[in-house]
């Protein structure tokens, strides 16, 4: 479960803006879709996406992918400064678990861990928002 505070609910409202599907991008996921779904569906699987499988609100969800969004960052900017996982858990002060933990977007790792993480890497507050406010590739 996540927790949200009101400066959270601003990147957020923007992140969630920023990553939505376009309508033609939406259209050709169906189509695609169908065909698989059709499959999977005859041979007795269920179909459904991560957030009605645990049943999460949009906001959860949102909080999620932003999650996501941090730890791919993260690693980015880790292999930019061509440092491994250990050694950037021994800068943090960490383990190099919980650096994995990070890159993976891991529930229990914080946000104030990840931004922290960034900007000991060299990120700057821009940087960070670009990562929320451009689609995930």
């Amino acid at each position: 479960m996540y927790r949200a505070d009101p400066d959270a609910v601003i990147i957020l409202e923007v992140f969630s803006k920023k990553h939505q599907q376009t309508p033609q991008r939406q259209a050709k996921e169906e189509r695609m879709n169908k065909t698989r779904r059709a499959k999977l569906e005859a041979q007795g699987w269920k179909v459904g996406s991560v957030q009605d499988f645990f049943g999460l609100s949009d906001e959860e969800a949102a909080l999620v992918e932003l999650k996501m969004t941090f730890g791919q960052t993260l690693r980015h900017w880790r292999t930019k400064s061509r440092l491994t996982q250990t050694e950037l858990a021994k800068r943090l002060k960490s383990s190099q678990s919980r650096v994995a933990k990070m890159e993976a977007g891991d529930p229990s790792v914080s946000f104030d861990l990840l931004f922290r993480s960034l900007l000991l890497l060299g990120a700057r507050p821009r940087d960070v928002a670009r990562a929320i406010t451009e689609p995930r590739q």
